[in-house]
């Protein structure tokens, strides 16, 4: 009986059977339909149960200025981390963020209407507060929030981060960000080459006055759009004459030499 039970104590522990949701999960994750799911929550947080019953609400908020592919992978990460999500994205308004972060290039409500366009999202929420409070998790019934791992720092200027609540709550589900995209960027190439935006707009009807441009710009940017078509051409016709000397070679054509004197 005594090697009975040593031979049971020396067993290897069976392990206790997953979830019904974390096996559909793994499924999803071998099947490469979704994003590895973390279940490890930050800062050693218990991680928030995970709803059997009902599509899982998940709640991601941003700026979403100049809404590019960047901002739609990150959307599709978050509606993908669970197979049965609810994705709702919330949206800060104008004032809100002019006042935290910049002027935008697009309206509150041009960015609203590029998030109900994005087939990820099932729901909008506009106005989004800057920080996610507890009281905003329960108002909209939310499970998780998802967004990258970077901290951003909250309204009260000490450089805590926004989303410090929720990963104390163990309700935050980080995505990762698409490397060479971003508004920044966007906005950087256009200042980049800004003249030539500005000449190209002036061809296509836009005053100066549109453009926000003096008087004195305008003349000097018509100048060298002038400067500029005139080079083109130029080029042009270089290219052409060196095309037909060279089909000219191709073909054995030789200079003539009647009329010349010999000696």
């Amino acid at each position: 009986m005594a090697d009975d039970a040593k031979a049971e104590a020396a067993l290897p522990a069976v392990p206790r059977p997953e979830s019904s949701q974390e096996e559909e999960e793994d499924w999803k994750e071998a099947e490469g339909d979704v994003a590895e799911v973390d279940r490890a929550a930050p800062n050693g947080a218990a991680e928030a149960q995970v709803p059997t019953d009902r599509p899982i609400r998940v709640y991601a908020d941003g700026i979403y200025d100049l809404f590019h592919f960047g901002h739609a992978k990150s959307l599709e990460q978050a509606k993908k981390l669970f197979p049965n999500t609810y994705l709702l994205v919330g949206c800060c308004n104008d004032e809100l963020t002019h006042k935290y972060k910049g002027r935008t290039v697009m309206t509150e409500d041009e960015r609203y209407e590029s998030l109900r366009h994005c087939k990820w999202v099932d729901e909008v929420i506009p106005d989004a507060p800057w920080v996610v409070s507890e009281e905003f998790l329960d108002k909209h019934n939310i499970d998780f929030v998802a967004h990258d791992s970077l901290p951003y720092a909250d309204a009260s200027g000490a450089g805590k981060d926004v989303y410090e609540h929720v990963k104390k709550l163990g309700k935050f589900k980080e995505t990762q960000r698409t490397d060479g995209i971003s508004t920044s960027d966007i906005i950087m190439r256009i200042v980049k080459d800004y003249n030539e935006y500005v000449m190209r707009n002036l061809a296509r009807g836009y005053t100066r006055k549109d453009l926000g441009v003096s008087y004195v710009k305008e003349k000097r940017l018509r100048v060298n759009m002038g400067l500029k078509n005139l080079r083109d051409k130029v080029r042009e016709h270089q290219e052409k004459v060196g095309e037909k000397l060279q089909n000219s070679r191709k073909s054995g054509w030789k200079m003539p030499t009647a009329g010349l004197l010999v000696s």
